[in-house]
């Protein structure tokens, strides 16, 4: 049966009269559908030269400096690259005591970067900060490209403005080096890392030919060697929870000093003695 073109125009107008003032527009929707949405402004990442001579301590100043409200994102060290090179030290007691990994299929620094990075996200938000969790949810990714890793994460975020910082622990005597942040290189040196390396020491800004998550706009803050006291702490589960929340606001109260002090000084130390 045929439908006279007027009743479905009637209808049609009915419809779109219907809709709200307050809702977007048929014709709204249908633009911002089909209009390429507006390019980002990122950052241009610029890798500094490196330096001629060795050197062993910090070489860098902190002078970027944030908006208040400047997002900032946190990870797991080594979330997505167990099983193969770069996986994250299993620890002293794991490596040298015989002690069993905390979780099967994951070394023991990773469950740690993934403990602490949540401490201090949860301690971050209580205290009113801009903070996030990424975790790639998947342990082994082999592509660097891959859009889920750390790095392709942490860079989108660190290029749009935003401050990236993987969390670390160290290996143990004598492989490792110690406590430290490692500053992202990519769009200049921030005031958030020179925080961080009043608080926990400074390692230099070409450490090991810029590692590749400070390449890409991230920095990692090495908490300390996983051995000793602070491994045995954080194993010990009556000692756990409290070592976790003394580290997570030792990471907050940094953070809130670069977020509130622009005018901070450089750290002059401690410094990270590189062998």
């Amino acid at each position: 049966m045929l439908i006279p073109m007027r009743p479905i125009a009637l209808l049609l107008a009915g419809a779109l009269g219907a809709i709200s003032p307050v809702q977007a527009g048929l014709m709204d929707i249908l633009e911002s559908m089909n209009a390429p949405a507006p390019e980002s402004q990122r950052l241009v990442p610029r890798l500094p030269p490196m330096p001629a001579a060795a050197g062993r301590g910090k070489n860098w100043v902190g002078t970027v400096v944030p908006s208040k409200q400047m997002p900032i994102l946190v990870m797991a060290g080594h979330a997505d690259s167990q099983r193969m090179h770069g996986s994250g030290t299993p620890g002293r007691a794991v490596d040298l005591g015989g002690a069993a990994p905390m979780q099967a299929g994951i070394t023991d620094e990773l469950y740690w970067n993934l403990l602490t990075a949540k401490a201090v996200v949860a301690e971050g938000q209580r205290q009113g900060l801009n903070i996030r969790f990424y975790d790639p949810g998947v342990r082994t990714i082999r592509n660097e490209q891959d859009p889920r890793t750390n790095w392709a994460v942490g860079y989108d975020h660190a290029s749009r403005g935003g401050y990236g910082l993987e969390i670390h622990y160290d290996a143990y005597a004598p492989h490792g080096v110690g406590p430290g942040v490692i500053p992202a290189v990519a769009f200049g040196f921030s005031v958030l890392d020179e925080a961080l390396a009043k608080e926990f020491g400074a390692y230099p800004y070409h450490y090991r030919g810029i590692l590749g998550a400070p390449r890409r706009g991230i920095s990692m803050l090495e908490i300390g060697q996983l051995e000793g006291v602070l491994e045995a702490s954080l194993r010990d589960p009556s000692r756990r929870q409290p070592t976790l929340e003394q580290i997570a606001s030792r990471v907050v109260k940094a953070l809130r000093e670069g977020l509130a002090t622009p005018g901070l000084q450089p750290s002059e130390g401690p410094t990270v003695g590189l062998r």
